[in-house]
Parts: C-alpha cells; sequence; structure tokens
C-alpha cells in the first residue's frame, strides 16, 4: 500500500515547551486516519507542521515515499484547520469561485463539491446567511476543489449541535469512500471511532498509541458470566492459563480477560460441572480506552 506522508521523529518547542516530541507515523493510501488527543496534546501544532503553516524545530516530513517535496505534496493535499473564513456578501458558490482564482484551480468542480456536501440548493444564498454547519460544510467543499489524494481537518465538528456533527460525519464517510485518505484531529472520541479505520492517540505531544480503532478497543474485550456461586467459580477460572484476570461485579457477575470465545468459555466450565446462566462478550468504548491511555 502506497504510503503518502511519513513523520519522522517530528518535534516542536516553545521555549522549554515540547508542543511536539519525536513524533513519528505513516499516513496509507486511501485510509480514514484519526489523531486524537485532549486539548493541548499537539494535535493541530502536528497538523500545522505538515502544512508548512508551523516551523518544525526537527524531524522529517516525507510526501509520496519521498518522491514529491513539500510544495508538490501540498497540491495534493486539501485542510481545513481553522474557522472557516469566507466574504460575508459572497454566495456560496462566489466564495468557491473566489478561492480558485486565489489558488489557480479550474473551477469545474465547484456544483459538484457543493452538492457532496449538500449544498447544492443554496449555492446562490449568502454566506452571512449560513448556519455554523453549513458554513463548515461549504469550508469542506473549498478544500476539495483541487480533487486532493489527503484531506487533513482539524476538530471539523468543533462547536456544531448533533445534526451538524451527523452531517459532518456523513460527508467525510462519502469521500473515504470515494478512495481519499484523511487525518482527521478530534478530541470526540465518538466521531473518531464512527469514521476512522485507525487511530494515533497524542499526549503532551508524544504517541502512546497507534492501531486499527477495532484492535484498540478489542485488545481489552472481556466476557461477562453470570453462575450461581460466583465466588468458587473465580477459583476454578483463575486456574485456567488462558485467562488473565477474573473480576467480581457488583451484580455478583464475574468479568473475565481472556482470548477464549464465549463457547470455548461455556466448554470449559461444563467439563468442571458448572452450569453458566449466561456468557456476553463484551468490549469496551473507545472513550474508556482513551481514559486508560491518558489517564485522564
Amino acid at each position: 500500500m502506497e504510503t503518502i506522508l511519513e513523520i519522522k521523529n517530528l518535534s516542536k518547542e516553545y521555549g522549554k515547551l515540547k508542543a511536539v516530541d519525536g513524533l513519528s507515523f505513516q499516513i496509507q493510501k486511501g485510509k480514514v486516519y484519526g489523531l486524537l488527543g485532549p486539548n493541548g496534546s499537539g494535535k493541530s501544532t502536528t497538523l500545522g507542521m505538515i502544512l508548512g503553516v508551523v516551523n518544525k524545530t526537527s524531524g522529517e516530513v516525507e510526501w509520496f515515499e519521498n518522491r514529491l517535496n513539500q510544495q508538490q505534496g501540498l497540491k495534493k493535499t486539501g485542510a481545513i484547520i481553522e474557522r472557516p473564513n469566507f466574504y460575508p456578501y459572497l454566495s456560496a458558490r462566489q466564495n468557491l469561485e473566489l478561492v480558485c482564482k486565489i489558488k489557480e484551480i479550474n473551477p469545474k468542480n465547484i456544483d459538484e463539491k457543493l452538492e457532496l456536501v449538500q449544498l447544492g440548493d443554496r449555492k446562490d444564498e449568502l454566506f452571512k446567511n449560513f448556519s455554523l454547519g453549513m458554513k463548515q460544510r461549504l469550508a469542506i467543499a473549498s478544500s476539495l476543489l483541487n480533487d486532493p489524494e489527503l484531506l487533513i481537518l482539524d476538530e471539523p465538528t468543533n462547536g456544531l449541535d448533533p445534526k451538524g456533527i451527523r452531517e459532518i460525519r456523513d460527508i467525510i464517510h462519502q469521500i473515504s469512500q470515494e478512495g481519499k485518505t484523511i487525518i482527521l484531529a478530534s478530541h470526540l472520541l465518538d466521531e473518531v471511532e464512527k469514521v476512522c479505520d485507525h487511530v494515533i492517540v497524542l499526549e503532551k505531544g508524544k504517541k502512546i498509541f497507534e492501531g486499527n480503532v477495532h484492535e484498540l478497543v478489542n485488545h481489552k474485550s472481556w466476557l461477562e458470566i453470570e453462575v450461581d456461586n460466583p465466588d468458587n467459580v473465580a477459583r476454578h477460572l483463575s486456574a485456567i492459563p488462558e485467562i488473565y484476570e477474573v473480576i467480581h461485579k457488583e451484580n455478583g457477575k464475574l468479568q473475565v480477560f481472556t482470548e477464549l470465545t464465549g463457547k470455548d468459555l461455556n466448554k470449559i466450565l461444563w467439563k468442571k460441572n458448572i452450569a453458566a446462566h449466561q456468557i456476553i462478550s463484551k468490549k469496551p468504548s473507545l472513550e474508556e480506552m482513551f481514559i486508560e491511555l491518558t489517564h485522564s
């Protein structure tokens, strides 16, 4: 799989403060990446260095397996890293025409991109009359005018109501279905879990986790079992090598951390003459894993 972007030991220092500290990761073509972390974790600074609007202290940013320099790579990139900034007394279409003129982009894609972000029927309406969600969707349309291979979005749903968040999420999903590579920086765990394939978790400028979203939550999956005598059963379970930990729950159930399936565990219990009333496979939410990782 082609590597669109590679970050190598990227750092940014503001005096004694290390906003980003030796960060390294790769962005593979066609995936949606979540850059996740609490406020102040270095997400926006990292994106700023990638886009060349923040000077890096050290490290390297390589584009398309080093076949392109930064300027060439940025021509294949669309980005939203700040609040939408358009002319209030111009229409949506007029604003995008102006963007095309400034960036020397062919305006032929304007109507198509307005349709994509669900503004096709509002293209002649003045920007000043748009809701915050509509303004954000217009910004996404603007970032897509050069038909980029990589789309970078910094907190695209920040400040939006639930309806606006869902609209942006649907648009991101649609863009990803077209084969675009996306980096989405966010502290909204629900959004990352719903739209991203891969997650990079930052804390105080350092990478503390990188991997598939499902791998992250499945890594801490467990089996919840209900039995008549939980204390006795817990002793039996603790002696099984494939079981890492057994925790008593307040409701009298047992939380069993193991790679065994529920079916396998039931067979083991049955051989020990233990009848389980219920065995349920469970996994934590991304929010629970995030709190555990960052010790928030």
